[in-house]
C-alpha cells in the first residue's frame, strides 16, 4: 500500500515538473547528428519473412516431408473420446488465461499511455 501511494507522489510530481529544459539546442544537434536509417521498414520486414519461410522449408525437407505431424494426427485419432474432450478443454483453459493475462497488463498500461 506504501508503494502505491509513493507513485500516486511520483506521479504528481512529475505532472506538476516543467515539460521542457531550454538547453540552447543541444538537444537538435544531438538529433541531426544521429545516423539515419540505412534500411528501408519493408525491406527488413521481406527479409524477415524469407527467412522464415526457407528455415521453415528446410525444417520440412529435413524432418523426412513432414512425416512426424501425419504420424501425430493419426495417434491423436486413435485416442479414447473423453481422452480428446479433457485435451481440449484444457488447451481452452489455458489460451483463455493467457489472453485474461494479457488483457489484465494492457489494462494496466492504458492509463500510463494515456498521458
Amino acid at each position: 500500500m506504501n508503494q502505491f501511494i509513493q507513485d500516486e507522489e511520483l506521479d504528481r510530481q512529475l505532472r506538476e515538473a516543467l515539460p521542457y529544459i531550454d538547453d540552447n539546442g543541444f538537444t537538435a544537434r544531438v538529433i541531426k547528428q544521429l545516423p539515419t536509417q540505412t534500411a528501408p521498414m519493408r525491406l527488413r520486414g521481406a527479409i524477415l519473412v524469407a527467412a522464415a519461410v526457407l528455415a521453415s522449408v528446410l525444417t520440412y525437407v529435413l524432418s523426412g516431408g513432414g512425416r512426424f505431424v501425419s504420424d501425430f494426427v493419426m495417434r491423436v485419432s486413435e485416442l479414447p473420446m473423453l481422452w480428446l474432450l479433457i485435451i481440449t478443454f484444457s488447451a481452452g483453459l489455458l489460451v483463455g488465461a493467457f489472453g485474461l493475462i494479457a488483457a489484465l497488463f494492457k489494462a494496466r498500461e492504458a492509463p500510463l499511455l494515456a498521458r
